[in-house]
């Protein structure tokens, strides 16, 4: 048994729980030298050396397990999970492959469940893993690279298409995806998760990817480009998270009855019309502008993010009249205008705004929504019996010493009417103003902290 093998069964001995590296040590009796023999791992109960294998995942560390002993070799078959880095095979001897090599590791297990590939390889050696271990292969992570697949002859399958030999798939991963035509698959019943990251795409290529998946319950895509207007119809669909790289002008149109959690960026015009179960939503724009929001009833959300530069009015103000029941609201967008013209918010009514969110917990807002909240008129005609019931927890970030009058209003009113009120952080580490009545209104900022010293914190 060589010394590296010796080193990592102690190393990996001393991170398995206490519980069962106290049996290691009665079962194996060992000396003060912390020398292990082939004989002792032997004598280790099979049981013990099936459960520290089906803990192990990366390839290198599995290898490593062949030199412990004979018994430790034997159970090679009860690797359950595989995992090649990126870098695992980049001093490899003449004559080996990497395709090779993953090929002979899998084939020495017997009910292989997972299979995760960072490192090289191509399609013919894709299909002769998948076709071994498709049988009992429940989850797949692939990083692709160049699926335009050049050394691969004509009359070969892609990489993608050889996907479609793992039919029992429960959860399907691919990094740098491209897409130039839709893959020849049939349809994945068990796949409930989709996540594609970094992939280049049409439109109608996406489409058929979803149609071939037509049980997903997490579908996951991030840094797509090339697509304009987007599609999907998955009706079992529960947790999504969708992030379009490029302008910022896609189009989403999503069918999902059954979708609770749901992230969206990169979209000017966004419609999901079934939102009867939906508690979470996130809609950003970074790069673009958000021109329209078309959704159902509102009534389970829980959870408000938006956030970007440029927003039209019509959108936000929907936004705000669909989520009544919202409980944590999070508002960080820079400027309303329907066109090229950056305007800012028009006023909002203080108390309205809060009578129309009554379950309003906590709250987030950006400079401009503050800004908005705090015109001359918001607290003129405030009723006695008015109170803010539910909020708790309150972040402004302050752009602006401008109109601090109202501003400083606006602070005391959510601390007045906010019965419930735990915490407010005021953050002006992004205040923009060279004139001196930024340093008056933070003097007056630090006033009403220590005031109200157990409520408010500066940042």
């Amino acid at each position: 048994m060589t010394v590296y093998s010796i080193q990592f069964i102690i190393l990996y001995f001393r991170n398995l729980n206490c519980g069962i590296r106290f049996f290691l040590a009665s079962s194996l009796q060992a000396s003060s030298s912390l020398i292990f023999t082939a004989e002792k791992m032997d004598s280790l109960p099979d049981a013990v050396v099936q459960y520290i294998l089906s803990s192990l995942t990366n390839a290198k560390d599995v290898a490593s397990c062949n030199c412990v002993s004979k018994k430790f070799k034997d159970s090679m078959p009860y690797i359950t999970s595989l995992y090649f880095p990126r870098s695992i095979f980049d001093h490899l001897s003449h004559g080996q492959t990497p395709d090779g090599i993953v090929m002979k590791m899998i084939s020495s297990t017997s009910r292989l469940e997972e299979l995760v590939v960072y490192c090289r390889f191509t399609a013919i050696g894709l299909a002769s893993w998948l076709l071994l271990v498709s049988p009992s292969l429940k989850n797949l992570e692939l990083r692709m690279d160049d699926l335009v697949d050049q050394n691969t002859p004509i009359d070969c399958p892609s990489k993608l298409e050889c996907v479609q030999v793992a039919r029992n798939l429960e959860s399907l991963k691919l990094w740098g995806v491209l897409m130039v035509r839709a893959p020849k698959w049939d349809v994945f019943h068990k796949l409930t998760i989709l996540e594609i990251v970094g992939a280049k795409l049409k439109d109608a290529v996406l489409t058929e990817v979803l149609r071939s998946t037509p049980n997903v319950t997490n579908l996951v895509l991030l840094k797509c480009e090339g697509l304009r207007n987007v599609w999907i119809e998955l009706l079992e669909l529960k947790h999504s998270k969708l992030d379009f790289y490029g302008l910022g002008s896609c189009s989403l149109t999503l069918r999902a009855p059954k979708i609770e959690s749901l992230e969206v960026q990169g979209c000017s015009w966004i419609r999901v019309r079934e939102t009867n179960c939906l508690k979470n939503l996130s809609i950003a724009n970074n790069d673009g502008r958000v021109y329209m929001v078309d959704f159902g009833k509102l009534t389970m959300l829980e959870s408000l993010s938006i956030r970007g530069v440029q927003w039209c009015w019509d959108a936000i103000s929907k936004m705000l009249q669909f989520a009544t029941e919202v409980k944590h609201l999070y508002m960080k967008i820079e400027f309303t205008g329907d066109f090229e013209a950056l305007l800012p918010f028009p006023e909002i009514n203080f108390v309205d705004f809060f009578k129309s969110h009554p379950k309003l917990t906590s709250f987030d807002i950006h400079g401009a929504m503050f800004a908005a909240l705090c015109h001359k008129n918001s607290l003129k005609n405030v009723d006695s019996s008015f109170v803010i019931p539910s909020l708790e927890e309150v972040v402004i970030t302050v752009r602006s010493p401008l109109n601090a009058e109202q501003k400083m209003s606006t602070l005391e009113a959510m601390v007045k009417f906010a019965n419930k009120l735990k915490k407010m952080k005021i953050k002006i580490l992004q205040m923009r103003s060279g004139h001196c009545s930024a340093d008056d209104f933070f003097e007056e900022i630090c006033k009403f902290r220590f005031m109200n010293h157990k409520l408010i914190s500066i940042e």
